[in-house]
């Protein structure tokens, strides 16, 4: 079975004046297609930069990338952001919502870009907010909808584009512990669908929501171990 990513010998490193700050020191990873994982590491480990290359918005000083077959390293930026837009979902913990947007119009944004026809949009779009119990606040506005709800939105347009991956970073960073759980939930049912799911946190008891933890330090994975416990 072919990784959904496959990571060899990654460096990255950041040069300030004449001073140079490695961040990540010769990282292998490996993620096969409907794996749960959890990147997890103080701050300084590395854990930020390993996503947002992951997610195509950073790129490697040096090594190997390789996202669902595609060698990221020898792509131009517009196929890159091609890709990226098809194979990655991204959830963060702002929502990043578009307030004069309704909750629907929100989630069919990815599709606008696509070039995709308004009425295929709107379906699609209703479809996945259904996925996430939120088809009766789709003429909602971001300000009219809970911290919760926004989460749910910007889920569904994770979704939209039936991407590869999706990355989420730091789901629950903005919402109450019960909120949490709720996300949490449809995370899982994300997953159970057949979604790969990578999922970057602070919080260990959003971790164990995972099947595989991976903790980062000094810019190394120094714990990589499947989950045995399960939350729901």
């Amino acid at each position: 079975m072919q990784e959904v990513i496959l990571i060899e010998k990654l460096y990255k490193q950041y040069n300030l004046g004449k001073q140079v700050i490695p961040v990540l020191r010769g990282l292998d990873l490996s993620i096969q297609p409907n794996e749960y994982v959890a990147l997890m590491g103080p701050s300084g480990s590395g854990k930020s930069t390993l996503m947002n290359i992951i997610g195509c918005l950073d790129t490697a000083t040096s090594g190997k990338y390789i996202l669902n077959g595609h060698d990221v390293n020898a792509i131009h930026d517009d196929e890159l952001a091609s890709i990226r837009n098809k194979e990655i979902g991204f959830v963060f913990q702002q929502f990043n919502l578009l307030p004069r947007l309704t909750a629907l119009e929100n989630v069919a944004l990815p599709l606008v870009y696509a070039g995709i026809t308004k009425k295929v949009r709107e379906e699609r779009a209703k479809a996945v907010l259904q996925q996430v119990n939120l088809d009766d606040r789709g003429h909602h506005k971001p300000n009219e909808l809970s911290g919760g709800q926004c989460q749910r939105v910007a889920i569904a347009r994770a979704l939209i584009n039936n991407p590869s991956i999706i990355l989420a970073d730091e789901p629950t960073g903005n919402l109450d512990s019960k909120t949490s759980l709720e996300i949490m939930e449809i995370f899982d049912k994300i997953h159970k669908a057949g979604n790969t799911v990578v999922l970057v946190t602070h919080e260990e008891d959003i971790a164990q929501y995972a099947k595989r933890i991976i903790r980062l330090r000094d810019g190394v994975i120094e714990f990589d171990q499947k989950t045995t416990k399960p939350i729901l």
